[in-house]
């Protein structure tokens, strides 16, 4: 029976999912990270290799299993020279003779896209709809009947990410600072940021920030307190999850506007951490969109990312069985 491989591939690690012709999962393995871009290619196929021995491992199989199709959902991903990067690595895990699987793929049944469409299909289960992504970053990836696709944002921290878990903790970092310079109304922010950062006074965030040479993840990691001050009525951290919600339904208007018109029902799914506060950001979000497109529906993942791979792999072994 022929099988087919979903990889997705991240900067913090890499999820190999192993589905039959049913579309049953049969196996599931993880490993480090392979967005290629940051660590390097030799690094990111270590990563990919191991996360596929991880997913046969788990189906307890006792022999090779074949693969007919894979799809490589991958990070950083989006110009032709990344695909054909990534073909590259694809012929060497073919010549590969230490995999646990036999790659009997052919050019129609290798798939290599970014990581936003195939968290699109693992969060609805089909290529339609929206994805609005807000985790570190923030993006959004939609797709229509026709194939159009359309993505908004994904700038960057510097240049956009705005309603990311970077940009909500951002906001609340220097929200806490006006505060104290008097520039801004008290927050209780300020205070919060110093007990959980263990500084004497809120004027040491400087030797945090720069001189520890903190990045986005260190950053981002304190949104989580933005919202619960949030939830617990702070009217500037409320402010700054309503300037989230709004910039998030900005975006996901304009992918709207590009894909799908008003008598269209379609779904929107929101992935990510960010989403997952206490203060509703995702139903103030939910409230702008029902204004936008009431025929929208605003849905949690379905599936994860790497699944959305193997329902691609799927797709394409199936169109060419049939044609």
């Amino acid at each position: 029976m022929s099988n087919v491989l979903g990889i997705d591939g991240g900067g913090t690690k890499t999820t190999c999912i192993l589905m039959d012709k049913s579309g049953k999962i049969i196996g599931r393995g993880e490993a480090g990270p392979s967005n290629y871009q940051s660590v390097g290619i030799e690094t990111a196929e270590q990563s990919i290799k191991l996360a596929i021995k991880q997913a046969f491992l788990s189906t307890k199989a006792d022999k090779y299993l074949p693969i007919e199709a894979i799809c490589l959902g991958l990070a950083g991903v989006g110009r032709s020279q990344d695909i054909k990067i990534v073909e590259s690595l694809v012929k060497k895990l073919q010549l590969c003779d230490n995999l646990p699987i036999k790659l009997l793929l052919k050019p129609e049944n290798t798939l290599i896209c970014n990581d936003s469409q195939i968290a699109l299909v693992g969060g609805i289960g089909k290529p339609i709809g929206i994805a609005v992504i807000a985790g570190t970053g923030s993006h959004i990836f939609g797709q229509n009947h026709q194939g159009k696709t359309k993505r908004v944002g994904g700038w960057g921290y510097i240049l956009g990410d705005e309603g990311s878990g970077y940009d909500i903790a951002i906001q609340g970092l220097k929200a806490a600072l006006k505060s104290f310079d008097g520039r801004l109304e008290f927050t209780t922010l300020t205070e919060q940021f110093k007990i959980h950062l263990h500084l004497k006074n809120i004027e040491d965030l400087v030797e945090v920030v720069y001189r520890r040479g903190w990045g986005v993840k260190e950053i981002a990691a304190l949104a989580p307190i933005v919202d619960r001050e949030a939830a617990a009525g702070d009217r500037e951290a409320l402010n700054i999850i309503e300037s989230a919600a709004t910039e998030l339904a900005l975006a996901t208007k304009v992918a709207i506007s590009a894909l799908f018109d008003k008598t269209e029902a379609y779904e929107i799914v929101t992935i990510g951490g960010a989403w997952e506060g206490t203060a509703n950001l995702r139903g103030k979000f939910e409230n702008y969109i029902s204004a936008i497109a009431p025929l929208a529906t605003v849905i949690w993942p379905r599936h994860e990312p790497a699944s959305g791979a193997g329902l691609l792999a799927l797709s394409a072994l199936n169109r060419y069985n049939s044609s």
